[in-house]
């Protein structure tokens, strides 16, 4: 059998097994250069950005995640019990029937936090908007740190 018989059934062979495989091959067939090299693949860079489910879940890691940037005190555990008593869950909830409403400033938001104290304790990097899950979140919990040292050591409405 000639020298060049063997190499193009192997050839043949493993283009029928399947590109993947013929491709390995070719540098054991003598092919050189940059048509037998496999194709440049670019890989994609990893994402160093956290991505946050639209939800309580979400709303709260990502609090978190803002918190420990501006050493914030506070846990998962915490943040959602308020959470629960405050509002429900709802972000849109606001209180228009307390003693603050009636002075004119009702209470907002997942934590209830009226638009002073949400101005005072409104943490950088996050929307100026007390509706705002996120805003409203990191921001009470930086006054929760501030008057009692931790969202986690409050019962009550605060």
């Amino acid at each position: 059998m000639p020298a060049f018989a063997m190499p193009a059934r192997f050839a043949r062979t493993l283009a029928v097994a399947g590109t993947g495989v013929a491709v390995l091959a070719l540098p054991l067939l003598g092919a050189t250069g940059a048509s037998a090299a496999t194709p440049a693949t670019t890989a994609a860079a990893p994402s160093s950005a956290v991505t946050y489910t639209n939800n309580l879940d979400g709303w709260i890691r990502e609090s978190l995640d803002i918190m420990a940037k501006h050493n914030i005190p506070g846990t998962y555990n915490g943040i959602y019990r308020n959470v629960i008593r405050e509002s429900s869950g709802n972000p849109l909830a606001i209180n228009n029937w307390d003693s603050n409403a009636a002075k004119g400033t009702p209470s907002k938001g997942l934590l209830q936090v009226i638009d002073p104290t949400f101005a005072a304790y409104h943490v950088p990097g996050t929307a100026f908007d007390p509706y705002n899950p996120v805003a409203n979140i990191t921001a009470a919990c930086n006054y929760a740190a501030a008057r009692y040292g931790s969202i986690d050591n409050v019962f009550g409405a605060y």
